[in-house]
């Protein structure tokens, strides 16, 4: 039952990381910059401690007791973190919803999956996998395998981005004006699905902090299994170096580009606009929030990273579907999306599967 709760709290995180943006589309009247770091304050600087305190009181104490090198890490990985997920966005926004985040989640999935497996190898820790693990047992052949397939998914829908690119010209007025450019946003797409792997890393990093959550939680209710909120209280460290990222790129651009009036425009929807940005800044948060549930049940390894990944790639391409981003495009473009999204479904079957083989 832990892999069928494991699976189902990365679904809702995945639900919630590839439907943030969806509030985004809404706000009127503002830049990017101007909606983008507004909505980040919720999901970076207001929400997680508010998660943190409601779940694990005393977070203040431990990430105060923490080793300097474990903050310094943790921290490190964040700001990293941050320039991947300042470039998602600028991916979605010359992308699309499906398209952008297909290919950065892709590179994500397989960085964020493989590269701890890598230093563990020669880093030997106690439950940690090394990447001989994926080679040499039946579990980690299995995870390989549906994280291959997932691999097949995102080329796919990759693909079908290439001839939705061809197709443009045909399109609907509708998704005529949106800004999508692929030669821009493939670039910022390759740049930002390697750095957001680095999330990854900063959980691993901030481990220590999760383990004295997780002690502490055990040892007042023993017999209960694992904590399910122990990566809260490394949230907080991962998103405050998010945040700074974040802040100094969108405050250049307000300055920049003379958008901070969007805040006072009284022709702009503001109080819509406030609302609709806090929505999309907690859905965001909330992905961290279920992922570490899921987390607690499959463990901090390969398995719950594809998962989380594959389901955001799936739930972001049955958006730009509802949304209409691949209106007017012709048979073989929207078979190539249909057949992405199947495929992926069928690796997050295949990698759920391989946790029962432990």
């Amino acid at each position: 039952m832990h892999a069928v709760f494991g699976v189902l709290f990365h679904f809702i995180g995945g639900f919630a990381s590839g439907s943030f943006y969806v509030p985004y589309k809404k706000v009127k009247g503002w830049s990017w910059e101007a909606m983008w770091i507004l909505g980040g304050i919720f999901s970076w600087v207001l929400v997680p401690p508010i998660a943190a305190w409601l779940t694990i009181p005393n977070f203040t104490e431990i990430i105060g007791q923490a080793d300097s090198i474990v903050l310094g890490f943790t921290f490190l990985f964040g700001l990293l973190w941050g320039v991947g997920g300042l470039t998602y966005g600028l991916g979605v926004r010359y992308l699309g919803v499906s398209l952008g985040s297909s290919v950065m989640l892709g590179l994500s999935m397989v960085f964020g999956s493989l590269m701890p497996a890598v230093y563990y190898f020669f880093n030997k820790a106690e439950g940690k996998h090394g990447i001989d693990y994926f080679f040499t047992t039946n579990a980690g052949i299995c995870v390989m395998i549906g994280l291959l397939v997932c691999v097949l998914g995102v080329y796919l829908c990759g693909k079908a981005g290439m001839l939705k690119e061809k197709d443009f010209k045909k399109l609907s007025a509708e998704v005529g004006k949106t800004e999508y450019n692929f030669g821009v946003g493939i670039v910022v797409a390759i740049v930002s699905g390697i750095l957001s792997a680095c999330f990854n890393f900063a959980i691993e990093a901030g481990k220590p902090m999760a383990d004295v959550a997780n002690a502490l939680w055990k040892a007042a209710n023993p017999g209960q299994g694992e904590f399910l909120y122990q990566n809260n209280v490394t949230y907080i460290v991962i998103l405050w170096g998010g945040f700074t990222t974040n802040f100094v790129w969108c405050l250049y651009l307000l300055l920049k580009n003379k958008t901070l009036k969007n805040y006072t425009d009284s022709s702009a929807p503001l109080a819509k606009n406030l609302l609709l940005c806090a929505l999309a800044g907690t859905t965001w948060y909330l992905q961290f929030f279920f992922y570490g549930m899921g987390e607690s049940r499959l463990g901090n390894g390969a398995s719950s990273w594809i998962l989380h990944m594959a389901f955001i790639i799936l739930i972001s391409n049955a958006w730009g579907i509802l949304l209409k981003e691949w209106k007017g495009v012709n048979k073989s473009t929207y078979t190539a999306i249909i057949a992405g999204i199947v495929t992926i479904i069928l690796s997050i079957c295949i990698v759920g599967f391989a946790k029962t083989l432990e």
